[in-house]
């Protein structure tokens, strides 16, 4: 057993600071669950670990850390590449796993796992065995691989040495419900790692201790997510109760004082007045007398008025900044439909083979229907044939208002250019955009950006706030938490509770789909 500890961690970008003095003190058995806002600092944390940044504060640590890569493709590639290139080293070790897999996707998955590290071949296959992985995909190209078999295969090899301590960022991102499962009772019986997930389901059944990233500090908390979600309450309601006391201190304070700085100026002129040797009834007097008691005074204001000010502000210092979601807004048009989908005996066929067994289902106004099941069943491709988008034919009966107007959240999308113009294009109303996309956590410096040099949590926002920003009767929404942190899952969870719009939604989030939905369809194999 060893321990990993920071000491007085100082870290930022430029002006912005990430970490400000933060502490902590790791037990290297942990299975530590690391949660925050996006873009404060979960990443960077990661990459200081790894040695990837450097800073003059002190990490003690003797661990190996090893790291699981969250982008697998070509395309996310070029987006972890970009982030944050300054102060980053050329280290060729973890930082360059995905580098390393996209150059060799064509070779087999065995050799593949073989260059990113040293195993012996019985002890991969006992860990992919524990992960419920077909062996024989060890003999095939790793492109031809699903993202959960390839996630699974990364995840086993961090694994093999127990020297390692692995650092597993967002590994559910490619997984359907059915493989969360496994992967959180694998990592269930690991000890020692952080994990990096939006999930709070997996987090619950993953770990015993939460990292939080909280006001530029790193808060342990010792239990799972749901621990942490009401500990964290608590004390932010505590927070809160103490906030509304400085406030109401302070401005009786400032009230106080400005009455002071009144009676200074009074005195002031006053003191001015008999300097010239009258009283107020204009009666010759001591000038000497009436000097030194006016400056006496004086003097004792402005010591009050001072005294008054450093109050105000050693008040002010303690103020909490506490990290608050603002309501997201949705357009939505109650439909006079009764009905917006009904399907009887349907499925979707591709290359003459049907995707999943017929399906009866109707989707009426108000209602929310999560469609579920295995990756590759064809969950997404229903969102794409409703929206125009497939390129195959189907089978059964299917029935869609004509005319009805529809807003779509896609899983891969392709949105290009400046915000303005990309709200003028889809017929946006550019204020309320904005509105959603601050709400959703983007910096206002980013809404100057390009949407395509945008990070791919930022793009997945600007792809979600048009949607919400569009007048619709009908929500398609495929996959929609994927890249977002757990503040946003919760605002959007408010949203749809207190909005109840009339939606069919692809999500792989157990909790999320029991919050919201009305109905659940769950695709079966032919």
């Amino acid at each position: 057993m060893s321990n990993i500890e920071f000491k007085d961690l100082t870290f930022g970008y430029g002006d912005n600071l990430i970490f400000n003095h933060a502490q902590i003190n790791i037990d290297d058995r942990w299975k530590l669950g690391l949660v925050g806002r996006n873009g404060r600092g979960k990443s960077t944390l990661l990459n200081l670990l790894q040695g990837k940044l450097t800073t003059d504060s002190t990490i003690l640590t003797d661990k190996n850390f090893v790291y699981f890569p969250q982008l697998l493709t070509e395309e996310e590639l070029i987006d972890e590449n970009n982030f944050k290139n300054q102060n980053v080293h050329d280290d060729p070790s973890v930082e360059s796993l995905s580098v390393k897999i996209t150059d060799r996707k064509s070779q087999l998955t065995y050799y593949v796992l073989n260059e990113l590290a040293e195993f012996e071949q019985w002890k991969l296959e006992r860990e992919l065995s524990l992960l419920k992985v077909d062996l024989e995909i060890l003999w095939r190209p790793f492109e031809s691989l699903s993202g959960g078999e390839q996630t699974k295969c990364l995840l086993a090899i961090l694994f093999l040495d127990e020297a390692n301590f692995p650092l597993i960022d967002e590994p559910t991102n490619h997984l359907d419900m059915e493989s969360r499962k496994i992967v959180a009772a694998y990592l269930k019986k690991k000890s020692g790692f952080i994990v990096v997930s939006h999930d709070r389901h997996f987090l619950d059944q993953v770990c015993d201790h939460i990292l939080a990233i909280e006001r530029q500090q790193i808060i342990l908390y010792q239990g799972n997510f749901s621990t942490y979600e009401q500990e964290k309450q608590l004390r932010d309601d505590f927070e809160l109760a103490e906030d509304e006391k400085l406030r109401k201190d302070i401005s009786r304070l400032k009230k106080t004082a400005r009455e002071k700085e009144d009676w200074s100026r009074k005195l002031e002129a006053t003191k001015s007045r008999k300097k010239r040797g009258f009283d107020s009834e204009t009666k010759r007097i001591d000038k000497g007398f009436v000097g030194r008691k006016a400056a006496n005074m004086m003097q004792k204001s402005k010591n009050l008025e001072k005294r008054m000010n450093q109050e105000i502000f050693d008040k002010e210092k303690l103020l909490k900044n506490i990290e608050k979601t603002e309501p997201l807004s949705l357009k939505y048009h109650a439909s006079h439909h009764k009905i917006l989908i009904q399907f009887e005996k349907f499925s979707l066929v591709f290359d003459k083979k049907p995707l999943f067994q017929p399906i009866d289902f109707s989707l009426k106004e108000g209602e929310i229907a999560a469609v579920v099941g295995p990756n590759g069943q064809g969950k997404s491709s229903i969102i794409k044939y409703l929206s125009g988008n497939f390129g195959g034919k189907h089978s059964g009966f299917v029935q869609l208002p004509q005319g009805i107007k529809i807003s779509i959240v896609r899983q891969i999308y392709d949105n290009r250019g400046y915000l303005k113009d990309f709200a003028t294009e889809h017929q946006l109303d550019y204020e309320l955009f904005l509105s959603n996309l601050r709400k959703l956590g983007m910096e206002r410096k980013q809404f100057t950006q390009k949407i395509e040099t945008m990070s791919q949590g930022q793009q997945k926002k600007v792809e979600l706030a048009r949607s919400l920003s569009q007048e619709a009767e009908l929500y398609l929404w495929d996959e929609p938490l994927n890249y977002l942190d757990v503040f946003n899952h919760e605002q959007i969870i408010k949203l749809l509770e207190t909005s109840h719009p009339t939606m069919l939604l692809v999500e792989h989030d157990q909790d999320f789909i029991e919050r919201i939905s009305n109905q659940i369809i769950n695709l079966k194999d032919t």
